[in-house]
């Protein structure tokens, strides 16, 4: 792989990554509920599936699901339901609380942050397929395909973490104009809305 392949991948991933998706969603809103510091698990969950799917992706997974319908409708359902929970969880989420009561950070745990992260990141089997498809365009046959991968993963990872990190930021200043419950309960629910949205699109999906 030369500089210009490099170059090249590296420009696209940051565009494509940029992209508002379940992922990027699940970073910001986390950060909302809970700041900056504490939405890092999140993004750390989330970046693990990813990693974890391109890596499956290389070693030809993508390709057996795009080829197996029963096993990419199992994931591609799992994905949707999750989704769908997800929207039904920020939907109720200011409901559960007392009308007048100040907004704070809820009590929960790094480990349970991360958890969320990481079923988010692995819930949605477009990325295996789209994996399968996009990185062999960028590996170069005549030299050593696996230094190759880990060049291209690291580089995806890098993307997608520095756009976490700006998704991150934006709901740390966002958490600040949403201290009145009304605006945060208005907030929650267009949340819930854009996760279940993100739900119906993974159903709607078909691998060609």
């Amino acid at each position: 792989m030369n500089w210009h392949t490099w170059w090249v991948f590296a420009v696209t991933v940051f565009l494509l990554s940029g992209t508002p998706g379940p992922n990027m969603l699940h970073v910001l809103s986390r950060a909302v509920s809970l700041g900056f510091a504490r939405s890092i698990p999140a993004m750390i969950g989330c970046l693990v599936a990813v990693v974890a799917v391109l890596s499956i992706s290389a070693a030809g997974l993508g390709a057996l699901l795009a080829a197996s319908p029963r096993a990419f409708e199992a994931l591609r359902y799992l994905g949707v339901a999750y989704l769908f929970w997800l929207g039904y969880k920020a939907w109720r989420g200011s409901a559960q609380s007392p009308q007048n009561a100040p907004v704070s950070s809820p009590a929960v745990s790094s480990w349970r942050v991360f958890i969320n992260g990481l079923i988010v990141g692995f819930g949605n089997p477009k990325l295996l397929l789209f994996a399968a498809a996009f990185l062999p365009q960028f590996i170069v046959p005549s030299q050593p395909q696996m230094t190759q991968l880990i060049i291209l993963v690291m580089t995806f990872a890098a993307c997608e973490m520095s756009w976490y990190m700006a998704y991150a930021l934006g709901g740390t200043q966002l958490r600040r104009y949403l201290t009145r419950p009304a605006m945060r309960r208005a907030f929650d629910r267009f949340t819930g809305v854009l996760f279940a949205g993100f739900g119906v699109l993974l159903l709607r999906f078909r691998p060609q």
